[in-house]
């Protein structure tokens, strides 16, 4: 995979997860999710502070997307599980600011 396809646009990115062929892995920490949610029901929250731990609870029928704040955790994370095997993972490029940016779907409050 060339490098500029691991990355993809939050619109590629929801139209991916629309076909569920795909998830969305918010790696951002609880209390970041709790203030402001990615809302789709194919978001799994892992904050990359667990991730080591959790690689086993992550789908694996399925490419991961990986997504955070603003790009920088999700492109660790998406090196980590490119490290340790995953090949079916990619980056959403700009985060929940480029998500939000382009209108797409959030949750605010979530508890």
């Amino acid at each position: 995979m060339s490098n500029s396809s691991l990355h993809l646009t939050p619109v590629d990115a929801l139209q991916a997860l629309q076909t569920g062929a795909c998830w969305l892995v918010d790696v951002r920490e609880g209390h970041e999710v709790a203030r402001l949610a990615y809302d789709h029901p194919r978001v799994i929250c892992l904050p990359l502070s667990q991730l080591g731990q959790a690689l086993g609870q992550l789908p694996q029928d399925a490419e991961l997307i990986m997504a955070c704040a603003a790009g920088g955790r999700s492109q660790q994370a998406m090196q980590f599980l490119l490290q340790n095997g995953r090949a079916d993972v990619r980056n959403m490029s700009g985060g929940m600011g480029a998500w939000m940016a382009h209108g797409l779907p959030v949750k605010q409050g979530v508890v």
